[in-house]
């Protein structure tokens, strides 16, 4: 069988789940994303401290951590006066783990 014969014969996705992926990759265009994402996968940090390693506007760091949160690919925990973030769950370190291995390779990085 060709994969072309195998195409015919898979299901394709449902809407749902397309209009959810295209959601999933445009939350991870923004460059602001994904060195915040890069941060959040190395340890949990609030607002300040993202703005403060990011040096970018706490403002600007909330907005894109809202958009983030919306993709679930954030989630955040008041802790004390403060609210922490992280990455949601480990599909999400997975996916930004590949999507890294996957541009260093495609593009030679080293």
């Amino acid at each position: 069988m060709t994969g072309q014969e195998n195409m015919q014969e898979t299901e394709m996705l449902s809407p749902e789940v397309e209009q959810d992926m295209a959601a999933l990759f445009q939350a991870l265009s923004n460059p602001t994303r994904i060195k915040i994402l890069y941060l959040l996968k190395q340890q949990s940090l609030t607002v300040t401290e993202i703005s403060n390693r990011l040096d970018v506007s706490q403002s600007a760091v909330s907005h894109q951590l809202r958009e983030l949160k919306l993709a679930r690919l954030v989630r955040n925990q008041k802790q004390g006066r403060e609210m922490i973030y992280r990455l949601d769950d480990d599909h999400v370190h997975q996916i930004f783990h590949m999507a890294i291995e996957h541009v260093k390779e495609i593009y030679n990085y080293e």
